[in-house]
């Protein structure tokens, strides 16, 4: 099983970015795939995340209102629009791939798979 993430990059405060994750090695219709951030020293936490089979969402509220996470099941894919992009959004972003029940979508420990992580850097 891979997770393939990229679009990744530096970016202007107020600016946009897509993150794309291509999943392979098996059939996720019936998983959640979720993008967590990550900066130094700190824990991921989760961004958003989407169901497969049924396209339910969740997203951190730190990021509402601002990221849109969107599937294409066959290509086995998700995307994260990221807009209005704040210097604080600077993280590592890491794909991910789980079965959590929809209250739990958020803890990182019930994901499965992981991608490499992609750099998102926004300058103030």
């Amino acid at each position: 099983v891979q997770l393939q993430a990229s679009g990744g990059g530096l970016v202007q405060a107020g600016g946009s970015l897509r993150l794309s994750c291509a999943a392979s090695g098996r059939t996720f219709n019936s998983y959640t795939l979720a993008w967590f951030r990550q900066t130094p020293g700190k824990e991921r936490d989760i961004g958003a995340a989407i169901r497969m089979s049924s396209g339910s969402t969740y997203y951190a509220d730190s990021v509402k209102g601002r990221f849109t996470i969107s599937r294409d099941n066959a290509k086995n894919t998700v995307y994260l629009q990221m807009n209005s992009l704040k210097p604080e959004d600077t993280a590592v972003y890491y794909c991910a791939a789980g079965r959590p029940i929809l209250s739990n979508m958020d803890d990182a420990n019930l994901y499965y798979y992981w991608g490499q992580g992609t750099q998102v850097t926004v300058s103030s």
